[in-house]
């Protein structure tokens, strides 16, 4: 899989994805709801729904940002979630977020990395990652890691960005390519944050090649579900 990075330095991506999400933090929700029109709240509203069907006690949420899919999961099943980034300003953002929600008993967050998690194995109910695992540094290596510490017959939930297939696809692709980045970086003031996200979201495996990743990852068992024409796909891997 060809390794897409926001800045193309010789930092390496990890290092170089904190910087682009510590750039785009004080925008980052403002431009995550306008560019997808808020249709991201449904997506995640849709992971919780099948999230809540395994009644989780204790959840991760990997890549958490500014928290939105924490506090969809904690508000949608009752959790106790504990979310994870490695960009410290977006979890600033994140934290001012679930104080404002009264949420600080149920969820904490903390900076970490998703491919060394600070976390003994068998100890979650249930993972969850939104638009996260594209960003990975070492795909399988990360997979691996939320696998750990999901307890045994429990499941790992990725929402990602997916391809749209069929008629509307040059239309997305239009929208993806062209205006999405010019949109992004008025609003943000990063050129290169909102370009590398058609750019990864190309580069990363989607559908039958994302479960096939996850089942060699070691997973019994992968479903996924596409969403809003192909444009994003949960994946619900069980460990």
């Amino acid at each position: 899989m060809k390794q897409v990075t926001p800045y193309n330095t010789e930092a390496g991506k990890k290092r170089e994805v904190e910087e682009m999400f510590d750039n785009i933090a004080p925008k980052y929700d403002l431009l995550n709801h306008v560019l997808s029109l808020k249709i991201d709240v449904l997506w995640r509203n849709t992971l919780v729904k099948w999230m809540n069907l395994d009644t989780p006690k204790l959840v991760l949420d990997v890549a958490t940002g500014t928290g939105d899919l924490a506090v969809a999961v904690q508000k949608g099943t009752g959790a106790q979630v504990v979310g994870l980034d490695l960009s410290q300003l977006m979890l600033n953002v994140g934290i001012d977020k679930i104080k404002k929600l009264n949420l600080t008993e149920q969820i904490s967050m903390q900076k970490g990395d998703a491919e060394d998690l600070p976390f003994e194995s068998n100890k979650f109910d249930a993972v969850s990652v939104a638009f996260g695992v594209r960003n990975f540094e070492n795909l399988e290596k990360g997979l691996a890691e939320l696998r750990r510490v999901v307890k045994e017959d429990k499941s790992v939930f990725i929402l990602e960005f997916s391809k749209v297939e069929g008629f509307l696809s040059p239309f997305y692709m239009f929208y993806f390519k062209n205006v999405l980045p010019r949109i992004g970086r008025l609003i943000s003031k990063d050129s290169r944050a909102y370009t590398y996200l058609p750019d990864s979201v190309n580069a990363f495996p989607f559908g039958e090649k994302m479960k096939s990743i996850l089942l060699n990852t070691g997973f019994k068992n992968v479903e996924y579900k596409k969403l809003s024409f192909g444009i994003a796909t949960i994946y619900k891997a069980t460990k």
